[in-house]
């Protein structure tokens, strides 16, 4: 005997209510599991691929490993020092730059300075939150210090469990299928192979996107001798990721850095600033749409109403998240909506007279 719709709906409330609670407090414990899944996740394309060109299941995942430890040795070997090392020097030389800002704003702004002006106050009243932010910043950085156990334990759980997922990945999918409840088994299939596509072509395509923008950067910016230029394209290539904020982030910060370094010589700040129109008209033409496409399926302002909230929620990793999220999301809510229109909620007495009338 089947259980009603409305026991049902009970049931697997109160078990989404028990998931999200286990989640909440176990946060923490399952992060490497859940780092370890998406990983798995995101490359189970690739072994299907190999699997078709003929290699076993664990043969194309021992490829996949090999693989990626090589290149992850490269990149740690060839990327990563030249990366810390500008870092350590910009925190060195912004001390500098901030002398050089105050003798320019003398020689050119002088009544910036002047104690008494409006002027002068909102720019210490914003020295003063920026102070207040940085010491904050410094002090849960000495904190995350602490957790360097933690971060070695998520280094090796993390691809730990990404192999072995990716090896058994076809065979859960399978036994959690098996499990689905049978009547709404279509339906669940149905949506999840709709966030499927939606998570796979957005974050599959913008990662690229990043990628390729990231080593464009770099390569554009060091080659017009820009002193941070590596530094500077791996931030610009990471916050692609983010619509909208990411190119105004990369640019203001290498035009910054530009102002900085070739004050006086406009040629090279225009060459600087030239990079990333060129970076950001071929991002908008021909990468995004050929890579992303319209796999998102969200409206601008929902776009900008997701990175808001859950940047407010969970900082910049929640903006990093927000669109992915968003899509799969808005899946849902197309689903609930197009529900709604065929119930009787939606339809009323007239739905329902119209209905038994077309029987007729």
């Amino acid at each position: 005997m089947a259980l009603p719709v409305q026991t049902q709906l009970r049931y697997w409330g109160l078990a989404a209510a028990i998931f999200i609670l286990v989640l909440w407090l176990l946060g923490d414990v399952l992060l490497p599991f859940v780092i370890g899944g998406a990983i798995a996740y995101f490359i189970d394309p690739v072994a299907d691929r190999l699997e078709r060109l003929g290699l076993s299941r664990v043969a194309a995942t021992a490829l996949i490993t090999v693989t990626s430890v090589v290149l992850f040795v490269v990149i740690v070997v060839a990327v990563v020092p030249a990366l810390v090392s500008q870092l350590v020097d910009l925190i060195e030389i912004l001390p500098q730059l901030f002398r050089d800002l105050r003798t320019f704003l003398e020689t050119r702004f002088p009544s910036l300075l002047d104690r008494e002006s409006s002027t002068h106050q909102v720019l210490l009243s914003f020295s003063d939150t920026f102070k207040e932010k940085s010491a904050e910043v410094l002090q849960s950085v000495v904190a995350s210090l602490g957790s360097a156990i933690n971060v070695v334990v998520l280094m090796v759980i993390v691809p730990v469990v990404a192999v072995y997922l990716l090896l058994d990945w076809d065979r859960m999918i399978e036994r959690i299928d098996e499990l689905l409840p049978r009547d709404p088994a279509p339906v669940l299939r149905q949506m999840a192979k709709e966030i499927d596509s939606v998570l796979a072509s957005f974050v599959r395509g913008m990662g690229t996107v990043c990628l390729i923008l990231g080593t464009y950067y770099a390569v554009a910016l060091m080659a017009v001798g820009l002193q941070f230029g590596l530094i500077v394209g791996f931030i610009a290539g990471l916050v692609t990721f983010i619509p909208y904020l990411g190119a105004m982030i990369g640019g203001a910060l290498a035009i910054g850095l530009a102002l900085f370094q070739f004050w006086g010589d406009w040629a090279q700040i225009g060459l600087v600033a030239g990079i990333f129109v060129i970076g950001q008209i071929t991002e908008g033409n021909f990468l995004t749409p050929k890579l992303v496409g319209n796999s998102v399926g969200l409206h601008p302002v929902w776009l900008l109403l997701a990175l808001s909230v859950f940047g407010a929620l969970f900082g910049f990793v929640g903006m990093l998240i927000a669109v992915p999220v968003a899509a799969a999301l808005g899946v849902l809510a197309r689903f609930a909506v197009n529900y709604y229109l065929g119930s009787p909620l939606y339809k009323g007495s007239s739905g329902q007279v119209e209905a038994s009338g077309d029987a007729e």
